[in-house]
C-alpha cells in the first residue's frame, strides 16, 4: 500500500464514519481531519500488527492493510493496549510528549465518538487516560526595534516591484496577528469600505472580525494602486494579495517574502517565521498593558483561553528578568541580617530619647 495515499478508502469503516462526522456535522476543516485520520492509520496498523502477533516494525507498519477491521475490533481494545501503543511511540518511534498528546487526542476524540454520538459501544477504552505532560515552549518574538528594523527593511527595497504589497502584508502580521493561511486567503470583499475591520475565515472554517488600526490602513491604501498594476486585464481574481502573475498569493509566496526581509534586516539567524510574526503581535498587544487575555484571545482565534495564556508567561518572564537588572540584586554581605522595613529608624529615635 502507497503510504501517501490518505483517501477515506485506505480506512475501515468506523474510521471512515468518523471522518466523515467530524468534516460534515462538527465542520472541522479538511486539514485537520486529515490529521486525525494520519494518527488513527498509525493506531489501527499497530493494533492489528499487534493483536497477529506480527512484528511491529517501519516496513509492515507501512503496509499493514487495515480497510477489513471491523467494528468489534475496536470494542476488543483495553486501556493497557493503549498504554502499550502510547510507549511503544515514545520508546521505538521517538515522539516527544506534545507528539504523543497529539495522537492521543485523535484517539480519544475517534473512541468519543463511538461511543457518545454514534452509540456503537459503551465502553471507552481511553476516557481515563492522561494525556503526556510537556512543558509548553515559550514563543518566540520579534521586540519593537526588530520589527522597525523588518518595516524598514522592506520600505527601502526600491527594488523590489511588490514592495507595497509586501508592506501591506508584514503589517497584517506585527498587528493583526493573523495566522498564514488566514492572510492568504483574505478577499477584498472581506474588508469593509471604510477599511476599519475584516473578516478572516481561521481553524475549524470558522470566521471572526479582526480590527484595523492607523498603520493597517495606511499599508493598505498605499497598496491599492500596486494591486491594480498587478491585476490582469480582464481577470475577475477577488484575493486581496495577489502575485506577480496576479493570482492569489499562495501561502509559500508569502513564506519566502518574509525570510527575504528577515534576511535583508540581519534578523535571519533567528530562525522567525511568519507564524513568529503572529507571535509578536500578540505579545506586543498583551505588553502594552491595554489587552487582557480574553480579549486578546478573541483577536487570535483561540478556541481555548489556555493556549492564550501563554503570552502571560512571556510577559512575567520579561519581568523576572526585569528584577534580575537592579544593581543591587547580586549585592550580599555576609553576617549582616537585613533590618526589617517596620524596623527602620526606630533605634535612631530611642538614642534621641534617651540622650
Amino acid at each position: 500500500m502507497d503510504d501517501t495515499k490518505n483517501t477515506l478508502d485506505s480506512y475501515p469503516k468506523a474510521v471512515q464514519d468518523f471522518a466523515i462526522y467530524k468534516r460534515t456535522v462538527q465542520r472541522r476543516s479538511s486539514k485537520t481531519v486529515a490529521e486525525y485520520l494520519v494518527d488513527l492509520r498509525m493506531f489501527c496498523r499497530y493494533m492489528k500488527l499487534k493483536t497477529e502477533n506480527r512484528p511491529i516494525n517501519d516496513e509492515t507498519l507501512k503496509s499493514a492493510d487495515i480497510t477489513d477491521l471491523p467494528l468489534c475490533f475496536f470494542q476488543k481494545i483495553k486501556t493497557e493496549d493503549v498504554y502499550v501503543y502510547l510507549k511503544y511511540i515514545a520508546d521505538n518511534r521517538q515522539n516527544k510528549s506534545v507528539t504523543q498528546a497529539r495522537k492521543l487526542s485523535a484517539i480519544r476524540s475517534f473512541y468519543k465518538y463511538l461511543t457518545v454520538q454514534s452509540h456503537s459501544f459503551e465502553e471507552n477504552p481511553v476516557k481515563d487516560i492522561e494525556a503526556p505532560v510537556h512543558k509548553n515552549k515559550l514563543p518566540k518574538y520579534l521586540s519593537l526595534e526588530e520589527c522597525i528594523r523588518l518595516l524598514t527593511a522592506v520600505k527601502t527595497d526600491e527594488k523590489s516591484k511588490t514592495r507595497e504589497r509586501d508592506n501591506c502584508i508584514l503589517t497584517f502580521f506585527l498587528n493583526c496577528g493573523i495566522r498564514l493561511s488566514e492572510l492568504a486567503g483574505i478577499s477584498l470583499r472581506d474588508i469593509d469600505p471604510e477599511m476599519r475591520s475584516m473578516r478572516v475565515l481561521g481553524k475549524g472554517s470558522k470566521e471572526r472580525i479582526v480590527y484595523l488600526n492607523d498603520a493597517c490602513r495606511d499599508a493598505l491604501r498605499a497598496y491599492q494602486p500596486a494591486r491594480n498594476r498587478l491585476r490582469r486585464p480582464g481577470a475577475q481574481e477577488d484575493a486581496l494579495f495577489l502575485s506577480s502573475r496576479g493570482r492569489r498569493i499562495s501561502v509559500k509566496t508569502v513564506q519566502w517574502m518574509v525570510k527575504k526581509y528577515l534576511d535583508m534586516a540581519g534578523l535571519a539567524y533567528k530562525n522567525y517565521s511568519t507564524h513568529k510574526l503572529r507571535h509578536t503581535a500578540a505579545t506586543l498587544l498583551y505588553q502594552s498593558g491595554q489587552v487582557d487575555t480574553r480579549v486578546l484571545q478573541e483577536i487570535l482565534g483561540h478556541e481555548q483561553l489556555n493556549t492564550t495564556q501563554i503570552y502571560t508567561h512571556v510577559s512575567n518572564e520579561s519581568m523576572e528578568s526585569a528584577m534580575e537588572k537592579t544593581p543591587l540584586a547580586n549585592l550580599y554581605i555576609e553576617g549582616i541580617a537585613p533590618v526589617p522595613a517596620a524596623m527602620e529608624g526606630k533605634d535612631d529615635t530611642k538614642k534621641k530619647q534617651a540622650e
